[in-house]
């Protein structure tokens, strides 16, 4: 745990030293992809600690989340990674197929109402609207006439 919090400090140290960004030119993906699994096994050991069925709630885990999220960070910054890359986002993705992949809401398929419904559903604002027209054209030239 105090070497995560030693690397969160480290952060802003790095990117200061490096400019604001990691240089891609020095980027060691082979080292990037032996660190970024302890983010994924921290993760996972944080969240043992939630029932399964609250998985999909986010604010029962978010705080397990950002510490994930920072990792992932730290060690992509550390070899000289951009973060996110592509192969980070690919090792994110496969930790959100692990823990959530159950997550997603079926939503129902929506469809167009049967033509006897939407047509009058279309028709009556269209004709509204001329007949709405057309009265205050009517109006303003019988209002002329009067003055």
């Amino acid at each position: 745990m105090e070497t995560r919090a030693w690397r969160l400090r480290l952060l802003p140290l790095l990117l200061l030293f490096c400019g604001g960004c990691a240089r891609v030119c020095c980027c060691n993906e082979t080292g990037m992809l032996e660190r970024l699994p302890r983010c994924g096994k921290a993760f996972a050991t944080m969240m043992r600690k939630v029932d399964v069925w609250k998985w999909c709630n986010l604010s029962e885990f978010m705080v397990y989340y950002e510490r994930f999220t920072n990792c992932t960070e730290v060690e992509t910054i550390i070899v000289g990674c951009y973060w996110p890359n592509p192969l980070a986002q690919s090792f994110i993705t496969g930790i959100h197929r692990q823990f959530f992949s159950n997550c997603t809401r079926n939503r129902g398929h929506w469809e167009d109402p049967p033509d006897e419904v939407l047509i009058p559903l279309i028709a009556v604002p269209v004709l509204l609207t001329v007949v709405m027209a057309g009265l205050v054209v009517w109006r303003s030239r019988r209002t002329d006439r009067l003055l």
